[in-house]
């Protein structure tokens, strides 16, 4: 019976782990094989010859007993941060990349280059050769890791022969992806990862109905517009003149920004009737099917979370299992051989129970601090300060004085006065007559806020016992607050230079408006709505590492796409640097005379000269303002220290199509996932300790709430009150107040 249980146990420990295996990592796959054969399946039957062969059995079980040692060594905790701390540094080489940078950093980055792919090559066949070619390629990572060198290999190999690069390069910057191994000691980041990796079927069916979507209204774009966006100021950049750009102008319109533009355009060339194209596209693509993302991500949010639940149940079956085993092994050992000797029964306490006996505990906590908020609050059992015992005249004082029902209306109040008094300053003139005023109310403020604070230490104590002072957040907020203003008093009363530099703590004091908010336990509603956005902060990290990670990916990208090529001259017939010098005529609308102007030579706005600059560039694409100015210039971007050609290079528009693709459309929707899951979480757990579900409840509250229908009625049925009534409620006269209503409609809609 205790084997069966074990081999029970560990038979739902490894479905468990097959449920949730991560592809993030290699070495969870690698695990469990060294009882498999070498890895080597089609050499083994040759092998096995040889090894008979008595010249050889010596080296084959060196080489055996080396090969194990390799293998243990790959899976070891040195190796695989060794291999993490070096994808750091890679990473760090990567990043430093800049425009214009000396020559002995190019030079440093150039060598150290080949010392990484070198040794991640060496990482490559190291791990191959312990693990055998077969287990090394079923993992993700690792055939990843063999892709990306093998594109590395092949960048060298043509820029040696062709003196220039293939364009692989960016592949480089996707080895950045290694750093998601560290998720298999992060559980709930690992636990993300792998919701994210299994939703890639629905990701790629969405992204393929998209791209046939967007290939539709492109194709009839270009039968609607084709040749018609020619204007007296020229033709605009977005239009259906041909099939990359109308696919191009259609996916703007997807994302929204400028469509409105492009619509008017349309209706510009062709008429009012034309726009119901941009209509349909707008509602059907923008509304409608970039909204599945939202759906993809709630999913993978609510499976991430059901994979960390399950762990933690495992956890727990554990350890109840455990504890049971351990009951029987002691009443094993318990029972009497001749009936003389007592039994003793041992029953430790189940976990779950546990759970549950202190849930239902915190529930009477907090109904009992509930009715403690609503009646007086009894003095705590602690000599406040180990001076002043419950029984002490001052504390007891300062405990009445805490506990009236008026005092945290007043201290409301004087937090009021001193928000505004804050906001009346000047920040301009400080010698200004209203603010030596406005610096005595201040001395006031600071002086009611400094008693309160006394008065509640000397009520509740400091920090050392439950429920004192300290221990609640606000009041660390409160007492930082006031002792920075003391301190800024201090130093402008004794006329120190430090004054004015600490004259900016000040500031902190408008901090205290944010007491009102302990008033949110007393509404439900608000509490819950608060509590979900607090529980989402705590839960948004795991997102925010993937999400600052792919950001940091795709900017190490754009700096090898565009480093250096987003400068222009402000004459746009002067294509170097070195033939922008001099001055140019600029002739205006309107100007009879042409204006003269300097040449220069200045980057864009935005531009990708360096990783933190490419990181804001992509930020401000995300956010979806004004970022097709910037998908024009790099279309137009040419080369290094060149000027822009229009569409020069029309397949960098695909970079941005796969960025938006990423965060716009996929890990904006993740942080909106997230609000939605916390909310339906925090509902779901005030109903977990009923004994009704929440369709139940709603029922419930439907009945409570139901009110019969009353319709007015007059008493005499032969008054003319009665027939005029009866004429008003029937339906004809429903109607034709309708007619009239359409008819006035009308009337409005042709007046000029």
């Amino acid at each position: 019976m205790f084997y069966a249980v074990r081999r029970r146990a560990a038979a739902k420990k490894k479905k468990l782990k097959n449920l949730g295996k991560s592809k993030s990592t290699d070495t969870e796959e690698e695990e469990g094989e060294d009882d498999q054969d070498d890895g080597f399946s089609r050499s083994s039957y040759f092998k096995s010859k040889v090894k008979k062969q008595g010249t050889c059995l010596q080296f084959w079980r060196t080489e055996k007993r080396f090969r194990f040692w390799i293998r243990n060594s790959v899976k070891s905790q040195q190796f695989y941060w060794f291999v993490i701390v070096l994808v750091f540094f890679n990473t760090v080489c990567v990043a430093v990349e800049h425009y214009d940078q000396p020559k002995w950093l190019t030079d440093f980055l150039f060598y150290a280059e080949f010392v990484f792919l070198a040794l991640f090559m060496l990482e490559m066949f190291i791990k191959m050769y312990a693990l055998g070619p077969r287990t090394y390629f079923e993992s993700a990572f690792n055939r990843f890791d063999c892709i990306v060198i093998s594109g590395s290999i092949f960048e060298v190999i043509w820029s040696a022969l062709k003196s220039g690069s293939f364009g692989l390069s960016v592949l480089r910057a996707l080895r950045l992806l290694r750093i998601f191994k560290v998720t298999k000691y992060w559980k709930s980041l690992r636990n993300l990862v792998i919701s994210l990796l299994s939703s890639m079927r629905s990701i790629i069916s969405l992204l393929f109905l998209l791209f046939l979507f967007i290939l539709i209204f492109a194709l009839l774009g270009m039968q609607l517009f084709g040749g018609q966006f020619n204007f007296d100021e020229g033709t605009p950049p977005t239009n259906f003149n041909t099939f990359p750009i109308a696919l191009l102008t259609v996916f703007q319109i997807l994302t929204g920004e400028d469509w409105n533009e492009v619509m008017y355009q349309g209706i510009e060339s062709q008429g009012m009737a034309y726009s119901l194209y941009f209509i349909v596209l707008v509602l059907f693509g923008n509304y409608t099917l970039l909204n599945v993302f939202l759906a993809i991500a709630v999913d993978n949010l609510a499976n991430a979370q059901e994979l960390s639940a399950a762990e933690e149940e495992q956890k727990e079956e554990d350890k109840e299992k455990q504890l049971q085993e351990l009951e029987k092994e002691i009443e094993s050992l318990q029972k009497p051989g001749d009936g003389g000797a007592p039994k003793v029964e041992i029953c430790p306490p189940s976990p779950t129970q546990n759970f549950r006996d202190g849930r239902g505990d915190t529930q009477a906590s907090e109904e009992r601090r509930q009715d403690e908020d609503t009646g007086p609050k009894p003095m705590l059992p602690y000599s406040s300060m180990f001076i002043l015992s419950p029984t002490n005249p001052v504390r007891r004082a300062a405990h009445w004085v805490v506990n009236l029902r008026y005092f945290d209306f007043f201290i409301m109040v004087v937090i009021s006065l001193s928000s505004i008094a804050l906001a009346a300053e000047d920040p301009v003139s400080e010698n200004a007559p209203r603010n030596k005023i406005l610096n005595y109310f201040d001395y006031a403020f600071t002086g009611v806020f400094t008693v309160e604070m006394v008065l509640k230490i000397i009520d509740l104590g400091i920090i050392l016992h439950p429920g004192s002072y300290l221990r609640e957040f606000w009041n660390i907020m409160d007492a930082v607050v006031v002792i920075c203003a003391m301190v800024s008093f201090a130093f402008d009363m004794t006329g120190s230079s430090a004054g004015q530099n600490l004259s900016t703590i000040k500031s902190l004091r408008v901090l205290r408006v944010l007491r009102p908010l302990k008033t949110i336990k007393r509404v439900p509603k608000l509490k819950a709505v608060f509590d979900c956005v607090v529980n989402s902060l705590k839960n948004v990290i795991n997102i925010l590492i993937v999400y600052i990670l792919f950001q940091f990916i795709f900017a190490v990208i754009a700096v090898q796409l565009f480093n250096g090529k987003f400068f222009y001259c402000t004459d746009e017939s002067k294509y170097t640097k070195k033939d922008c010098n001099g001055q140019f005529f600029v002739f205006e609308e309107g100007n009879m005379l042409p204006e003269l102007k300097n040449r220069s030579w200045q980057p864009q706005s935005f531009h990708y000269d360096n990783v933190m600059v490419a990181m804001l560039t992509l930020f401000a694409v995300q956010t979806g303002e004004g970022w097709p100015q910037i998908l024009q210039n790099s279309m137009a971007a040419t080369y290094e220290n060149k000027g822009p050609i229009q569409n020069f290079r029309i397949e960098m528009s695909i970079f941005y199509i796969v960025y938006f693709i990423v965060f716009p459309f996929f890990f904006v929707n993740i942080f909106v996932a997230l609000i939605i899951i916390t909310f339906q979480e925090q509902g779901e757990a005030e109903l977990q300790d009923g004994e009704i579900d929440k369709n139940q409840k709603s029922c419930i509250d439907f009945t409570i709430q139901a009110r019969p229908l009353e319709r007015y009625m007059p008493k005499e049925r032969n008054s003319v009150k009665y027939k005029i009534w009866r004429i008003v409620v029937s339906t004809p006269f429903e109607y034709f107040i309708m007619i009239l209503i359409v008819l006035n409609t009308l009337l409005l809609m042709m007046k000029l």
